[in-house]
């Protein structure tokens, strides 16, 4: 069993606490960091994730791409998030690659590639704090707690995310519908692709919308994911596509 870490969020963290900033007045401002600094809350952070599961030792550890296969779908998706990566950052995930296995997939981000491994391999443990990866089935810690998420609850999930949509990365799904609505509507009606396409339609929205939605918002899984070509394959429902519990 191996420990999947989202270590873009653990870098970008470390990195950015390192950094000190120094006022030379006049017109000039320069932020430095110490990179052993950034190195060594890294380490700790991954030695206490590890912790929780008894000290392991096998990490692999997931960064995204620089390239994003979502902007192919939304030009602006996460486009309020285009800021400078803090000092150090790319020093210390290269330091980290003569230390660990780091996982980087082309286009992809790191929650994707997550995905991939974690469906490929079952019976690893993801570890991250990001909502997104209640989606996929398996053991995740979110830093804090553990929970096992079921095929049934981590495809709903999705459905969930698809009309909820979620505005820090860029889409935002049905106006008016967050997740507690988006859940009784489900509830109601059946969590099916139908209560998706109707939801959008009362908002004078249209398939297409609600499609794209949908796939920014999937995490990819092993099926999603074309090895010969290297490239993201967009989830597409059936018309009659329903989860049964």
């Amino acid at each position: 069993m191996k420990l999947l870490i989202d270590a873009d969020f653990i870098v970008y963290k470390c990195c950015a606490a390192a950094e000190t900033e120094i006022d030379f007045g006049e017109d000039l401002i320069v932020v430095t960091s110490l990179f052993s600094e950034a190195h060594a809350c890294v380490k700790r952070e991954l030695k206490r994730i590890s912790s929780k599961f008894g000290d392991f030792t096998d990490l692999i550890l997931f960064f995204s791409d620089s390239i994003n296969f979502r902007k192919s779908i939304k030009e602006d998706y996460k486009g309020h998030r285009n800021r400078k990566k803090p000092c150090g950052y790319r020093r210390v995930i290269n330091a980290l690659k003569t230390e660990f296995e780091v996982i980087v997939m082309p286009t992809l981000e790191a929650d994707d590639s997550m995905g991939i491994y974690a469906t490929k391999n079952p019976g690893n443990i993801i570890c991250s704090p990001d909502k997104d990866m209640r989606q996929i089935p398996g053991q995740l810690f979110d830093m804090e707690n553990s929970t096992l998420i079921t095929p049934e609850a981590g495809a709903k999930w999705h459905l969930i995310q698809s009309m909820a949509g979620d505005n820090t990365d860029g889409y935002s799904g049905v106006p008016g519908i967050g997740v507690k609505r988006a859940t009784v509507l489900f509830e109601e009606k059946g969590w099916s692709w139908k209560t998706v396409r109707a939801s959008f339609a009362e908002k004078g929205l249209d398939e297409d919308e609600a499609l794209a939605n949908a796939r920014l918002a999937r995490i990819l899984t092993t099926d999603d994911w074309d090895y010969e070509k290297q490239k993201p394959i967009l989830w597409t429902p059936a018309k009659d596509y329903e989860i049964k519990d």
